[in-house]
């Protein structure tokens, strides 16, 4: 029995295949997949983030616990085992302290000090931001004019500052990175703000007498995230740098508090003795953490902005 084909010149007993529709979710996993680089420092800050939640059942030893502690064990090598048997892949500290399971929970903290002082700057800043776009006038110069000088001065010596004032702490230092950082986020939002508040949709949504919440919030605040997104993902990598330092100076994080500059700062002074491995190691889990983050930025930055797309 002969087939027919049709004019197109297909089978006529052929499927049919649907075309592929592609969602923008699909998109922009596709586009940030185009960058092996960043692909590759996803998956390391992966890593690093399922360490530091993980640190307490994935640490060999809880560093901070005196009862697990034996200054016997202090400045031994990597690849030693201490007195109760304990192998130190990493080496151990003055105080006998097992650097890998340091680094685990000093990266909770110096993470978590990065989050919350981002989120907590986005949070001001964005305001900040909008108030200033959507308002103008007056609002707008003041606000501006804060923030153009607080950007003259180094974020160091703001924070410096601040913690002199305020103390040592968690909350502290966290608050700090918080002033520090907010007018990153303002500068941000007022300029992207600026350019959607000219378009139709503003103007119909302020010929139609909506309230301004609901013009925010429902019509302004959206197009201004992907923006954002880059910008926050930019002073994650800076507040976790500037914690680090703050830390290695002896005025951000008390020394009861495991941080990675706490770390770095415990063992500079063996540096010359030989015992590299006290701030080294700590160093290198910092530099990972910092340009895995950046990386992920930099193709956000890529994907986001159309301007910059291939």
């Amino acid at each position: 029995m002969a087939t027919t084909l049709p004019d197109d010149g297909t089978r006529a007993d052929d499927e049919v295949v649907a075309p592929r529709i592609e969602t923008p979710l699909r998109r922009f996993i596709s586009d940030f997949c185009e960058s092996r680089i960043a692909v590759v420092g996803l998956a390391v800050f992966a890593v690093i983030l399922a360490a530091a939640l993980l640190a307490p059942a994935i640490s060999p030893q809880n560093p901070y616990d005196l009862n697990q502690l034996d200054i016997m064990d202090g400045r031994q090598p990597p690849l030693t085992k201490s007195m109760d048997g304990l192998k130190f892949w990493l080496g151990s500290d003055d105080q006998g302290r097992d650097m890998l399971s340091a680094i685990f929970y000093g990266l909770r903290t110096s993470l978590g000090v990065g989050a919350m002082s981002a989120l907590g700057a986005l949070a001001l800043g964005m305001a900040a931001g909008l108030a200033a776009a959507y308002f103008g006038g007056r609002i707008e110069n003041l606000i501006m004019r804060i923030v153009d000088i607080q950007l003259s001065f180094p974020a160091i010596l703001v924070a410096l500052i601040l913690l002199a004032v305020l103390g040592q702490g968690t909350w502290k230092i966290i608050v700090a990175l918080i002033c520090v950082q907010w007018a990153y986020y303002a500068r941000t939002v007022r300029g992207t703000a600026l350019v959607e508040r000219r378009k139709e949709y503003m103007e119909a949504a302020r010929c139609l007498a909506l309230g301004h919440n609901r013009i925010v919030f429902r019509h302004l605040l959206p197009n201004c995230l992907p923006p954002l997104i880059v910008v926050v993902t930019v002073q994650v990598a800076h507040a976790i740098a500037l914690e680090a330092t703050l830390s290695f100076l002896g005025i951000g994080l008390p020394i009861t508090e495991p941080s990675l500059g706490l770390l770095i700062a415990n063992g500079f002074e063996y540096l010359l003795s030989g015992k590299y491995w006290i701030s080294f190691f700590p160093g290198v889990a910092l530099l990972i953490t910092i340009v895995s983050i950046n990386l992920v930025g930099d193709q956000l930055r890529d994907v986001l902005n159309p301007r910059l797309q291939k």
